[in-house]
């Protein structure tokens, strides 16, 4: 998704994610994904400052539970 902006940091324990329209869009778009039936247990998403990240983020991994 074009224009997206999306940046992750950890503060006091506590991680932020923070993102425009269609940063959120793109996030929940992942979310979809890893939620289908058809998608491995084993499956994640890596997002880091190299992809999908503002610079200077923390990256961020969003993984699907066996179970």
């Amino acid at each position: 998704m074009d224009g997206f902006t999306i940046q992750v940091s950890v503060s006091g324990g506590e991680v932020q994610i923070e993102a425009n329209e269609a940063g959120l869009m793109s996030l929940a778009n992942h979310l979809v994904v890893l939620a289908q039936k058809g998608t491995p247990r084993s499956g994640h998403i890596h997002l880091d400052e190299h992809n999908a990240l503002e610079g200077g983020s923390t990256a961020l991994v969003i993984g699907k539970l066996a179970g």
